[in-house]
C-alpha cells in the first residue's frame, strides 16, 4: 500500500482521485493539492473514503518540496498545467520521489511540443534512484502502449502508425474546449508535423485533413496535428517508416477558432490593456466554459486508437487497436466527461504500475518502454476496454 500526492484539481484531477480511491489496495493514502484548495475540497467531499487536501502553488519548487516532505508520498502525479512540469520534476528530484505526468512540458512563451527539457533529467533521476513516467494519459499514454502491444504480439516489423482521435460528443455549448482551453488552443494552432522516411515534415496548421471511418462512430473529418507521443515513438518502435496524428474537429468549432485567431484572441504574447499586460489567450480561457463543467450535458462517444501497418510472418498486416468511451457513462461514474476520463484513468493505471513495482526503473521513461501487457489488462479492468480490428476491417487512410 502506498501514498500518492496528486497535483491538480481540474477535470482530469477529479478523475484521477476518484479512480485511485477505487483501488484502496494500492492507493492507501491520497493527498490532492491545487492552487485553488476549494476545488480539492469539492472533489474530496464526493468520495466515500478520506482524501487529504492542500493548497499549493506548483510553480514554487520550495512549496512543493515542503509539501512532499510533510506527507512523504511514494509518487507524485502531476495533472496540473504543462508549464509546471519542470518545477514539479525539480521538487521530486530534490526529495527523491517518483514522478508521473500526462502531458509534456510546454514553455509559456512558445506553443510547441518537445521532450528535450524533460529528457534532460535522465541522468539526475537515475543518479537519485527514482523514475519519471512521462505522458501517462490516453494520447500520449495509452496510444504509446497500444503501439508497444502491437509490436510485441502482432508484428515482426511495424512500418507505419496513424494515431486517430475522434470526439463525436455534443455538449450543447456554442464553443468550448474539452480540456484546458489555453493548452488546447495552443496545441491546434501550431504547425502540424509528422515523421516519414527518417525526417520530420512540417505543414501549416490544420491544412491536411481526410475523412476517417471511426469504429462505433462513423466517418468524421480528421486533421493532421503534431502531438508529443510521436517524438518518443519514433525512438522506440522498431522499423518505423512513418507516424502521424489525426484529430477530429467540427465545422462550428473551426469557424469559432478562425474568428478568434483573426481578431488576435489566440495570441500568447502579452498586450497592453488599460495599463495592464494581459495574454489574450489567457483572457479567453477565463471567458470559456470550464471543461470540468461540460460533463452533465455531454452526449455521444469518443474513439481513440492506433492504425498500424507492417509485416507479420513475411506478409503485409494491418491492425487497429482502439477504445470507445461514452460521455454520459463517464459522468455517471465519476462526474466527468469522456475526455477527462480517458486521460485520468491511464494516469491512475500508470501510478499503479509504478507503486506495485510492475514497471520500474531509474531515469526518465515513456510508456512504450515497458511491458505493455499488464497495462493493457488494467485498461479492461478499470473502465477503458480496448478492441482490435485486423486487415480488411481496419479503416483505410490516404497516403
Amino acid at each position: 500500500m502506498a501514498t500518492v500526492l496528486i497535483i491538480g484539481a481540474g477535470g482530469v484531477g477529479n478523475v484521477v482521485v476518484r479512480k485511485c480511491a477505487q483501488v484502496p489496495e494500492v492507493f492507501d493514502r491520497i493527498i490532492l493539492a491545487s492552487r485553488t484548495v476549494s476545488k480539492c475540497r469539492a472533489i474530496a467531499e464526493q468520495i466515500d473514503r478520506p482524501i487529504e487536501v492542500e493548497a499549493l502553488d506548483a510553480d514554487d519548487v520550495a512549496q512543493t518540496v515542503a509539501l512532499i516532505r510533510k506527507h512523504k508520498p511514494d509518487l507524485v502525479v502531476n495533472v496540473a498545467l504543462p508549464y509546471q512540469d519542470l518545477a514539479i520534476m525539480d521538487a521530486c528530484l530534490e526529495t527523491g520521489v517518483h514522478y508521473l505526468d500526462t502531458a509534456n512540458y510546454e514553455p509559456p512563451d512558445v506553443a510547441k511540443f518537445e521532450y528535450k527539457w524533460q529528457w534532460a533529467y535522465q541522468d539526475r533521476y537515475a543518479a537519485k534512484g527514482i523514475m519519471a513516467l512521462l505522458g501517462s494519459g490516453f494520447d500520449p499514454g495509452v496510444t504509446n502502449v497500444f503501439c508497444a502491444y502491437a509490436q510485441k504480439h502482432h508484428f515482426d516489423e511495424v512500418h507505419s502508425v496513424d494515431i486517430v482521435d475522434c470526439n463525436a460528443g455534443q455538449h450543447g455549448q456554442a464553443f468550448a474546449t474539452n480540456f484546458n482551453p489555453e493548452i488546447n488552443i495552443r496545441e491546434i494552432t501550431q504547425k502540424g508535423r509528422y515523421w516519414q522516411d527518417g525526417r520530420w515534415l512540417e505543414i501549416d496548421p490544420m491544412s491536411l485533413s481526410q475523412d476517417i471511418d471511426y469504429p462505433e462512430v462513423g466517418p468524421r473529418r480528421s486533421y493532421l496535428l503534431y502531438h508529443e507521443e510521436l517524438e518518443s515513438l519514433v525512438k522506440h518502435i522498431r522499423g518505423l517508416q512513418r507516424i502521424r496524428f489525426w484529430m477530429t474537429f467540427g465545422e462550428e468549432y473551426l469557424t469559432h477558432l478562425r474568428v478568434l485567431q483573426n481578431i488576435g484572441m489566440t495570441r500568447i504574447d502579452p498586450v497592453d490593456f488599460q495599463g495592464h499586460k494581459i495574454v489574450p489567450l489567457q483572457f479567453l480561457k477565463a471567458l470559456l466554459p470550464d471543461p470540468g463543467s461540460l460533463g452533465a450535458t455531454y452526449e455521444g462517444k469518443t474513439c481513440i486508437g492506433c492504425i498500424i501497418e507492417g509485416v507479420q510472418g513475411g506478409k503485409p498486416h494491418r491492425l487497429m487497436i482502439y477504445n470507445v468511451c461514452d460521455h454520459a457513462a463517464c459522468y455517471r461514474e465519476v462526474g466527468a466527461q469522456a475526455v477527462s476520463y480517458t486521460t485520468g484513468v491511464p494516469a491512475m493505471i500508470g501510478a499503479k504500475m509504478i507503486l506495485t513495482g510492475t514497471w520500474s526503473g531509474q531515469g526518465v521513461f515513456h510508456m512504450e518502454q515497458f511491458d505493455p501487457d499488464p497495462f493493457m489488462d488494467a485498461l479492461n479492468r478499470h473502465g477503458l476496454p480496448w478492441k482490435v480490428l485486423a486487415d480488411d476491417a481496419v479503416p483505410r487512410l490516404s497516403r
